[in-house]
């Protein structure tokens, strides 16, 4: 059986697929930006945040973090609930 750094190694070998996480890297990369952006201008703390979402202020920490590493994309509930603990709406559009 291969490990996962394997099977991670060989799959970027295939053609498109390191550009494809290269740019969802850069679209996650933004996304923490204005998640970010919006705690900052809200004035709020992690823990606050985790307060007002409901939950702890360990998993908003992983959540910011699982955003800047790119290792686990939260769900979109996760993120509209972070949004309206800013104070914020997030809106999704397709193009």
């Amino acid at each position: 059986m291969r490990t996962h750094d394997e099977v991670v190694s060989k799959l970027m070998q295939r053609p498109g697929v390191c550009q494809e996480v290269e740019r969802i890297e850069r679209e996650e990369g933004v996304l923490l930006d204005i998640l970010l952006k919006a705690r900052q201008e809200a004035g709020l703390s992690q823990a606050q945040v985790a307060e007002r979402m409901g939950t702890q202020a360990p998993a908003v920490a992983r959540l910011e973090r699982s955003l800047a590493t790119g290792k686990h994309s939260p769900s979109l509930a996760t993120l509209r609930k972070y949004a309206q603990a800013c104070g914020k709406k997030l809106s999704v559009q397709l193009s």
